[in-house]
């Protein structure tokens, strides 16, 4: 796509997907709710106010593709490949290469126009490279090899195609269904310790929806999973993913102590709103343009841009929290928060700006901190269970 056009052309595709939402008259004067389709075919619900808000949005992405084009223009097509800072050039680093970095990761967090979004996902996520390694055919061999066989993963995955996001007009399709099971199958095989997980379909959905074609979209799910989030998330027991909520309890407790303080007061468990999140990667909870502009900045930055988000969530309602008498409040005040936060720019300025910073290091000290707990945890559960289900292999 991107060796047959040229930034002119780009240019025009990119302006014309974006288009300028208007609700009728009737709903503008009634102030019901509407409904109209996003830029990746998902049906939104969201009033006149929403509305508005995505137009502002959108205005802002067609200003901020200008920036990307003029970077094009005067820095070359593959400007941003040049800003990664290895341990063998930092003593004779390039002033441009420190002026390229600091000026990618200010765009990254302002968001990547969407018609440039899977050339720059590709290359700066690893993925590129992670594909280059192997065989041309990889993924074409591998999905020939596995296409008849039958695993628990394969019966999972096939439960959950008709699941992951129903309605959509093409993943809720037989080609669309058929393309995402490609992907997960193939993947499956590739890491037999992973395998399978719900959570995962949701995940290459979206990607297939960005990158366009199954082969990318399946070298982004496996860099995603092998190099960008934290190891066994997606495993048998879950055992990343229970890592990960254990610390962002302790941020949370430590970013807003007030409220924190509060939610145990309830007996809140982060949980209950955070396992959708670390599994799915907020792309069942928030609208898919948020979500996107959310990835943009995890395929760059890392899985510590989770918890920035997580936080910023909670921070933005931490008034409304501090007033709920009740887990189910809580849950209900989070997930209509989700739903219409409609503007990344809101989401994302709270989550780096006003969350603080949080390094990569800290966050791995933290990690290997409640692992022992968390495994200990994990293992006399299943001692009970076999204790229980002797005969059963769990």
């Amino acid at each position: 796509m991107f060796g047959t056009q040229n930034r002119k052309d780009l240019a025009f595709e990119y302006q014309s997907q974006i288009q300028i939402l208007r609700p009728s008259i009737h709903s503008r004067r009634a102030n019901i709710t509407v409904k109209f389709q996003d830029l990746y075919g998902f049906t939104v619900e969201g009033n006149v106010d929403d509305v508005n808000v995505l137009n502002e949005v959108r205005e802002k992405v067609r200003e901020q593709g200008k920036v990307w084009w003029a970077l094009e223009a005067s820095k070359g097509v593959n400007w941003y490949l040049q800003t990664q800072v290895t341990s063998t050039l930092k003593t004779s680093l390039k002033l441009s290469t420190l002026v390229n970095a600091i000026t990618l990761k200010k765009l990254i967090r302002k968001g990547i126009p969407p018609v440039l979004r899977p050339k720059v996902w590709f290359s700066l996520s690893g993925a590129a490279k992670k594909k280059s390694t192997v065989p041309e055919s990889y993924y074409q061999d591998m999905t020939m090899a596995v296409e008849d066989k039958v695993t628990p993963a394969t019966k999972q995955i096939d439960h959950d195609l008709p699941r992951t996001f129903p309605g959509h007009p093409w993943l809720d399709t037989s080609e669309g269904h058929a393309a995402l099971r490609r992907v997960l199958v193939a993947y499956s095989f590739r890491d037999s310790d992973v395998g399978y997980c719900q959570g995962l379909n949701y995940v290459a959905a979206l990607l297939l929806l960005v990158l366009k074609t199954e082969e990318d979209a399946f070298w982004m799910l496996a860099v995603l999973l092998e190099n960008v989030l934290v190891n066994d998330c997606y495993t048998n027991n879950l055992s990343g993913c229970h890592v990960e909520q254990r610390v962002f309890k302790d941020l949370l407790t430590k970013k807003c102590p007030r409220l924190a303080s509060h939610l145990d007061s309830l007996e809140f468990d982060v949980s209950l709103v955070c396992t959708e999140w670390f599994l799915c990667l907020f792309s069942k909870s928030l609208p898919s343009e948020t979500t996107l502009r959310v990835w943009d900045v995890l395929f760059y930055e890392g899985a510590k841009v989770l918890f920035h988000v997580a936080l910023a969530i909670f921070k933005i309602n931490e008034e409304k929290l501090l007033v709920a008498h009740h887990v189910g409040d809580v849950i209900s005040i989070i997930q209509r928060s989700t739903h219409h936060l409609f503007d990344p720019d809101e989401l994302l300025t709270v989550a780096f700006d006003k969350v603080g910073s949080m390094t990569t290091t800290t966050i791995s000290k933290q990690r290997k901190k409640q692992e022992p707990a968390v495994m200990a945890e994990l293992d006399q559960r299943s001692r009970r269970l076999n204790s229980v289900f002797p005969d059963e292999k769990l």
